[in-house]
């Protein structure tokens, strides 16, 4: 037998400039990161600030499904 899931989920964080077409971008594409997150501790979606290469500066990762 497997053992259950339990509470702790792999995410994807993807940065806002998505959206946003910035003119000063370095190249074309999305980056993302991915993580881990405890789904009994935040059951909302999370939001963190990392280094964007797009951007190439530090911006809002949001988390997405």
């Amino acid at each position: 037998m497997g053992k259950s899931k339990g509470a702790r989920i792999t995410i994807t964080l993807e940065c806002e400039c998505r959206n946003l077409q910035r003119v000063n971008k370095r190249r074309n594409g999305i980056y993302r990161y991915t993580s881990t997150k405890n789904r009994r501790n935040t059951p909302n979606r999370i939001e963190l600030k990392k280094f964007c290469r797009q951007c190439n500066c530090h911006a809002v990762f949001k988390e997405i499904k």
